[in-house]
């Protein structure tokens, strides 16, 4: 589709790819680890895939998500497929932490605190020096997968 963003550009830091998907970090700097997984073909909804490739699909999202547990030890994991903005299928996967500029809420939400805070910014250059080894293991995971 020749206005979709996801159909035009990669939507972000291509960590892998393959001919049914690809695994970009959403390059937000106050998360990191933000990793959408994009379907390769322009489809807008869970139920246009076939139940294997759906079961194919969210292996893949669930294989994103215990990489992040394993690596960066969230409070919470996010998981969230919109398609309001950009309808074309794709899967957020988002690490949470209590001490996040959202937390409790939604990372669209109103921010919950400063980000000149002091705890904020330790704990999130934390997570920053965490990124290359979770991107490392990631694609590892991803290629073996």
């Amino acid at each position: 589709m020749t206005s979709c963003p996801l159909c035009n550009t990669p939507g972000g830091q291509v960590l892998y790819e393959n001919n049914f998907i690809r695994v970009i970090n959403a390059n937000d700097p106050h998360y990191p680890a933000f990793t959408r997984v994009v379907l390769q073909r322009h489809i807008a909804e869970m139920t246009d895939l076939d139940i294997q490739e759906r079961q194919r699909l969210m292996d893949y999202v669930y294989l994103v998500e215990k990489t992040q547990r394993d690596i960066l030890h969230p409070d919470k994991i996010n998981l969230a497929a919109f398609g309001t903005m950009v309808p074309h299928l794709h899967w957020h996967i988002i690490p949470r932490f209590k001490w996040d500029l959202h937390f409790p809420a939604s990372v669209w939400s109103a921010k919950q605190r400063d980000e000149n805070d002091a705890e904020y910014q330790q704990q999130l250059n934390k997570q920053k020096m965490l990124l290359a080894e979770y991107e490392q293991r990631l694609i590892q995971q991803l290629t073996q997968f």
